[in-house]
Parts: structure tokens; sequence; C-alpha cells
């Protein structure tokens, strides 16, 4: 059987709480490259480290791990890595103590303001702790991306590279078409059919995917991009919301509960959360009654 690269991203929720040190935004306000040295120290010299297929955990985690398995079905060895801003691309074997550094632009772990800025930050995270690269992984067989916007922006660099081997290479997700790289975005169209929140839909599609591959044979066969195309087309189905109103108290008991159950979680993406849970709740009113409950911005 031939070797998969599978290549997701890391997930913002960890089997336990995150020490400050290991927080992106304890570190000093030095250059980029020093603030990358000060936290590859603090990773090294941190306690309670684990591999990184038993650090993460949630949904999107889950179904990452089930495209592994979706992939052995397929006839392939599937081999994961994890794209992190906290620690470079790495196999999930390798270990690392649970942290907080995204990508994310208005996370308050977000590892730099601006995406240049980012793309700095994971070019001298890779220099210092990567153990691969994009390309590296090409060279050696097919690639299978599951990407968010934010992290193919900052990938973009490495995703050209790979793209230029031509060869067998999947992108489900990212942000913008890369020569040389068959990509299929993020189609929330198709979330009455694979099931799940917003948040692991690329990994969804991904295992639909692969379920189409016919045993053996490229991920990228014009007879499996045919099939896949076709049963998307009469998949989809366009999502209507209902959402039910809150009350203030209720909106205050979510964030409090939320915000216990994943200490790290911004604003923005606490919203995000209660409203794929089917409420409502207006952006403004909601910034609001965060302050309120949580006494900062």
């Amino acid at each position: 059987m031939r070797e998969l690269s599978v290549v997701v991203t890391c997930t913002e929720r960890k089997i336990s709480p995150v020490t400050p040190s290991l927080q992106v935004h304890t570190l000093p306000d030095v250059a980029i490259d020093q603030r990358v040295a000060i936290w590859n120290e603090r990773l090294a010299q941190a306690s309670g480290q684990t591999s990184l297929s038993n650090l993460y955990k949630g949904e999107q985690w889950a179904q990452s791990r089930a495209l592994t398995g979706a992939a052995a079905r397929a006839g392939w060895t599937p081999k994961l890595w994890v794209a992190s801003a906290g620690l470079g691309l790495q196999p999930v074997s390798e270990q690392a103590p649970p942290y907080g550094a995204t990508f994310s632009s208005g996370h308050v772990d977000s590892v730099a303001s601006t995406n240049a800025d980012r793309r700095i930050w994971w070019d001298h995270l890779q220099r210092r702790r990567g153990a691969a690269n994009l390309r590296e992984l090409g060279e050696q067989g097919p690639v299978l991306l599951v990407l968010s916007e934010s992290y193919s922006r900052i990938l973009q660099a490495e995703l050209r590279e790979l793209g230029r081997l031509g060869g067998d290479v999947l992108l489900l997700g990212g942000d913008r078409e890369v020569p040389g790289i068959h990509r299929v975005p993020s189609n929330r169209a198709l979330r009455h059919a694979l099931g799940g929140t917003l948040t692991s839909l690329n990994a969804r599609m991904a295992i639909s995917w692969v379920g189409h591959c016919s045993p053996g044979g490229p991920l990228t066969a014009p007879d499996t991009v045919a099939a896949w195309g076709k049963w998307a087309a009469e998949s989809e189905k366009q999502e209507t919301y209902d959402r039910r109103p809150m009350t203030d108290e209720e909106v205050r008991a979510f964030i409090l509960t939320a915000v216990r159950a994943n200490p790290n979680c911004s604003k923005t993406k606490l919203l995000r959360l209660l409203r794929e849970e089917g409420m409502a709740c207006e952006q403004k009113r909601f910034a609001t009654l965060y302050v309120e409950t949580m006494g900062d911005g």
C-alpha cells in the first residue's frame, strides 16, 4: 500500500488547561525571531508532554483522526501530520505540552497581528521546530491537505513549492487556488449530507472524498474527481437559519459554561459556537454581554 501524507490544522481544544507561560500572549513584545526563540525554550522546558495524537480534542480532531481510517480503507498507508502555529509541521507522534497559539486574527493568542508577520513567525518556527515542510512530504508521495482559510494563507509559500512538484495533491478547504494542487473549496451546503459542525466540515469532506477513490488509485484520479463532484452536486442543500432568540441571562450562562470548558476561546469563536447550536444573538449585543460577564473585551 502506498503511503499518504495527511496534513490537518491543529485545534484550539486541548486535553488539559494551558499554563500562562505557554500562551502566546504572554511572550514579550520583541522581534518575531526572538519571540519564536523564547517560545521554543518554553516548550522544551514544559512538563506534561504528550503525543499530538492525544493532545487535541473536540469534533474537528475526532474527524481528522477518522480521516486516516478512511484513507486506510481506501488502500493507503496514511501518516497524519499537524500544521500548528505553536509547533510547526509535525507528525502526530511528536510530543508537546498543551499550548495556546493560533493564526486566527482577533484571538488573544494569535502569533502576530498581520498575515505578513504570521508568515514570518511560521518561517522561523519551521526552521527551529518543524519536522518537515510540505514539499518534502510531496517528494515522498501523495498528499492530502485539510486546511482552514487562515492556515492556508500562512502556508502559501510551502503550498506553492508543493504544487511545483506536479504530484498527486488534494487540498480540501484553503483560501485560494494553488497551481499544481487540486483544490476542493469548503462547501457549507454539504453539511446537511455530512453532518457535524462547520469546524469539522473540511475533514468530513475529505473523508467523503477518499471514500470515492478507487483502491490503490491516485488521490486525484479523473474518475474520482468526477464521481465526487457528481455526489456533491446531488447532495448540496443550502442551509436556512431558524435560530432561537436568547435572553440576556441565557447568553451569560452560555458564555460562562463555554469559557470554563475552553478558557482560551475568543469572543468571536464563542459567538460562532452559539450560532452553530441554533441560537440567535446579535453581534453587538453579544459583545456587550461578554464584557459584562467576563469583565473585559
